[in-house]
């Protein structure tokens, strides 16, 4: 089993590689190659900081976005973005002006705004998850649980179905989206202690 977690300058590459050793039980690669990255058997794509920065640092290494897109979408393998790495599914980025994601899942990122004043941005600590959409092998036993977020800016998905979770901050906000073989988490489960590596053994396992 090839994991593939891409290197495009993003913070938190090594724990998410780390979390995803300790779980699979064998060594994972971190790297911008895109050969590399399209011959996996599974692509993880980290991601903190700006939308845009994250966006542009993909597509400044020759044939990284293309690479991704065929694994994603050509092959239809498992794809699993973490925190803006996920934001990037989404059509648009609205952090510091208008930018073209993906596309993969239709929507934006927008501000969080929670409906309590008191409540400060970004988002930063530990909150619950609740299934807002239909039943998802990563996503068994996740009902419930705690996990950790940081972050300013929310998908807010066009369709209600791509919402998988959502986690409450004064209001829904959503904590995973996916569809066919792809699947994003707002939170980090490498920072997410006993139920993050649930969530990223139960990818590992997944064979849509």
């Amino acid at each position: 089993m090839k994991i593939v977690v891409v290197d495009y300058g993003s913070g938190n590459l090594r724990s998410a590689a780390k979390a995803l050793e300790r779980v699979a039980q064998s060594p994972v690669a971190v790297t911008a190659d895109p050969e590399t990255v399209a011959r996996a058997d599974y692509l993880v794509l980290p991601g903190q900081g700006a939308f845009a920065d994250c966006l542009a640092g993909v597509q400044a290494i020759d044939g990284l976005y293309e690479a991704i897109v065929d694994f994603t979408l050509t092959q239809a393998k498992p794809y699993l973005g973490i925190c803006v790495g996920m934001q990037l599914m989404a059509t648009r980025g609205l952090e510091h002006g208008v930018h073209e994601g993906f596309g993969w899942i239709p929507g934006d990122i927008v501000p969080i705004q929670p409906s309590d004043p008191r409540l400060k941005i970004p988002q930063m600590g530990w909150n619950t998850l609740t299934e807002s959409g239909p039943p998802h092998p990563v996503l068994a036993g996740l009902e419930g649980e705690d996990v950790y977020f940081v972050h300013s800016y929310a998908f807010e998905t066009a369709q209600p179905d791509h919402q998988l979770m959502v986690t409450d901050y004064a209001g829904d906000v959503t904590a995973v989206v996916g569809r066919d073989t792809m699947i994003g988490t707002q939170f980090h489960p490498e920072k997410s202690q006993t139920v993050g590596l649930k969530l990223l053994s139960q990818f590992l396992g997944w064979k849509p």
